[in-house]
């Protein structure tokens, strides 16, 4: 007894548990039957602490038997139903008997092995996809905690920047790379002007099921930074941000505009195509162009017959001098 009562302390200060340690928690008197005829053989003496030390190297330090143990939400139930298949019966099989170490070693690492065979072939689960939110499905359970442990991730996504120019649409989506429970709520919220992810700074803007947000026309002041929350029941899975940065409507217009006379003043009319610049881009740059040239040509032409009009005006009046100055002439 006292033995057990120094294992059961022991278990309490040590800083991790282990499978063993955690199915049969309340039922350590099966444990101590079970060490009860413990013997060293080479002393054949009774040593229960052997034995305890035993079950801890076989089962509580062996990492064959943590990794095996690491099933998914729900199973770990059924790890101790294995557990119990092969450990009780040893039990009632010692029971009150005298036992070599030689012994114990042998059916416990048979127990242990057995546990390992059944337990691995429990449902896994697809693991964490990071670097954030809490992923409810990718929790397992651990053999040193005694529980499930979730990614431990933080709950706050990294901010995704969006640039989008004045009066165009942009769509947003609440998507993560891990499942979701089937009752999620979305709430989105907006912090104007500001890149942040203070929770203080934003306001609510909906509260429902829709992942997407959408605006059909930006605008100036659509500029800040969006979250969604995504909960299930009380708990809160997942918050994403979004920083928008709005490009005024009328700044693009005088660039692309400056652009496009810069090309036209170059050698020969030839344009030189930006690096990147898709067939479409040059398409839409095109009737500018064509734009761009049939004024300057107006322009010139309207030059050209002001130019005309005086000097025939010019030509006229010199005319006019010179019949007046005939008619002088024959008069004197």
């Amino acid at each position: 007894m006292s033995v057990l009562c120094f294992w059961c302390v022991s278990l309490l200060l040590s800083p991790s548990l282990s499978c063993l340690q955690c199915f049969f928690d309340g039922r350590e008197e099966l444990l101590a039957d079970l060490c009860f005829g413990h013997i060293l053989s080479e002393y054949n003496i009774r040593n229960v602490d052997a034995c305890f030390k035993m079950l801890d190297r076989i089962f509580n330090n062996n990492e064959r038997v943590i990794e095996a143990g690491r099933v998914g939400k729900g199973h770990d139930s059924q790890l101790k139903d294995i557990l119990d298949a092969e450990i009780l019966p040893i039990v009632e099989e010692f029971h009150e008997q005298m036992n070599t170490d030689i012994v114990y070693e042998q059916r416990l690492q048979t127990a242990a092995d057995n546990f390992i065979a059944a337990a691995s072939k429990l449902p896994r689960v697809s693991g964490c996809f990071p670097p954030c939110g809490f992923q409810i499905a990718g929790a397992v359970y651990d053999c040193i905690t005694c529980q499930y442990d979730s990614c431990e991730f933080p709950l706050d996504c990294p901010v995704e920047e969006i640039k989008v120019m004045e009066n165009s649409r942009i769509r947003m989506r609440c998507d993560v790379p891990f499942g979701l429970p089937d009752d999620v709520e979305v709430i989105w919220r907006f912090a104007e002007e500001v890149n942040t992810q203070q929770m203080d700074q934003f306001v609510e803007v909906t509260v429902g099921v829709d992942r997407l947000y959408s605006i059909p026309s930006v605008s100036l002041h659509h500029q800040g930074t969006y979250q969604c929350e995504i909960f299930s029941g009380e708990h809160s899975i997942v918050r994403l941000y979004f920083y928008v940065t709005v490009t005024p409507q009328v700044v693009t217009g005088q660039t692309e505009l400056q652009e496009i006379f810069d090309l036209s003043l170059l050698p020969g009319g030839q344009l030189l195509s930006a690096p990147g610049a898709s067939p479409h881009s040059f398409h839409l740059v095109l009737p500018l162009l064509l734009l761009l040239t049939a004024c300057l040509t107006v322009s010139l032409l309207l030059l050209f017959l002001s130019h005309g009009v005086l000097h025939c005006s010019s030509i006229q009046k010199q005319g006019r001098h010179a019949e007046e100055t005939d008619g002088g002439e024959d008069i004197g």
